[in-house]
């Protein structure tokens, strides 16, 4: 008789303990997040929760502030390098990268107090990247975990394997100095929007490595920007 108890008693605690562990790992990201967002423009992205974060899946491509106001399209070389406002190119100046890796902003289009960030978003802090990246292993190894494997977009070696479904691209960047384009294919480079003095951190992940690299860029190189969940 006492050991049918304890036989209940016992299996009592492991059903408790397994609903305990389901609601830590189901509350680690709210349910009722929804898997789309749309910005002012219409262009939608998905959502992926990646720990007790939420990100977009897609690169920004977004034109206008979320006031609605236009961010400046500047195409011109000379004239990319001396913005002093938020402005906003596509890789080469072609329309058909839009879709692959998103457009490439400076830093100012990222802090402007208007927000290039749909309702409910913003762009992360340095802090939140390493949230992430620490989620995913740390920097040595969160690279293959974020980037979109294959080669589709990636130039090879790209052994991704993309287990945090963050799908990042090689959207390449844009010249603080010259306004001359750069490493598509080769390179995912992201804005924070955290300063570094008078430059702003960026991380990057390439086709060539597992890692994740944290630098500081300046704010009138161009960019991609993912958004991240308030």
């Amino acid at each position: 008789m006492m050991m049918k108890f304890i036989s209940h008693i016992y299996r009592f605690i492991r059903v408790f303990i397994c609903a305990g562990l389901l609601f830590v790992i189901a509350s680690s990201c709210n349910n009722r997040i929804p898997d789309k967002v749309t910005d002012i423009d219409g262009n939608v992205y998905h959502t992926i929760c990646i720990g007790k974060q939420v990100w977009m899946v897609e690169n920004l491509k977004v034109t206008r502030y979320r006031n609605g106001d236009s961010i400046p399209k500047v195409t011109g070389r000379a004239k990319w390098t001396i913005q002093k406002e938020g402005a906003f190119c596509n890789y080469d100046n072609n329309d058909n990268n839009i879709t692959a890796y998103g457009r490439l902003y400076n830093w100012f289009a990222v802090n402007d107090s208007r927000h290039i960030a749909p309702e409910g978003w913003h762009i992360p802090s340095d802090d939140e990247f390493n949230t992430l990246i620490n989620y995913l292993g740390g920097d040595s190894i969160a690279g293959n975990k974020m980037k979109e494997p294959g080669a589709l977009h990636w130039l090879a070696p790209n052994n991704a394997a993309n287990k945090s479904g963050f799908s990042a691209s090689p959207g390449g960047y844009r010249n603080d100095y010259d306004g001359n384009f750069f490493l598509q294919g080769h390179n995912g480079m992201l804005w924070s929007a955290t300063e570094n003095d008078t430059t702003a951190w960026i991380r990057i992940v390439n086709n060539r490595d597992a890692s994740v690299f944290r630098n500081y860029a300046c704010k009138p190189s161009g960019f991609s920007v993912r958004c991240i969940k308030d």
